[in-house]
């Protein structure tokens, strides 16, 4: 099956947006993980209904043109702090501007769940809370390792 890019598909996705539909894609990448898997699951993106909140999962184009899924772990001066949940490290400096569309809907296995799910919630909490400290433990964990081995 031949392979097409983000930046193709954006002006269906928009076309998509304008009629007031929403837009299925498939994960590619490991920086969700666990929450979506490349290959397993695909994200439903609808058209962004103002600003995000806190534990939304947007799907934004970054000024070097790369399309991205993360998390929003915090809101500072009208910009988002996001983060994969796989990631430690924190991408500031993306606004509205750079927002396509906002998951929500994932679909697991064929299964559709929606992103309002109390189960999801509970998940989201979890990931936006330990966002700030998953840098300095995994950093910690890194350095204790390479002591270890001697490398």
């Amino acid at each position: 099956m031949k392979e097409i890019s983000m930046a193709d598909l954006l002006p269906f996705i928009e076309e998509a947006f304008q009629k007031n539909t929403t837009f299925k894609i498939p994960i590619t990448g490991t920086s969700m993980n666990p929450l979506l898997i490349e290959g397993r699951d695909y994200v439903i993106i609808k058209k962004p209904e103002g600003s995000l909140n806190i534990g939304d999962i947007p799907l934004y184009r970054r000024d070097t043109g790369t399309f991205v899924l993360h998390r929003v772990v915090d809101i500072k001066n009208n910009e988002y702090i996001l983060s994969g949940d796989n990631q430690f490290l924190l991408e500031k400096g993306i606004t509205d501007k750079h927002v396509i569309g906002v998951v929500c809907s994932i679909c697991r296995d064929g299964k559709l769940f929606d992103v309002d799910d109390s189960e999801y919630a509970k998940y989201k909490k979890k990931y936006v809370k330990n966002a700030r400290t998953r840098y300095p433990i995994r950093r910690l964990r890194y350095r204790l390792y390479r002591l270890r081995n001697g490398k």
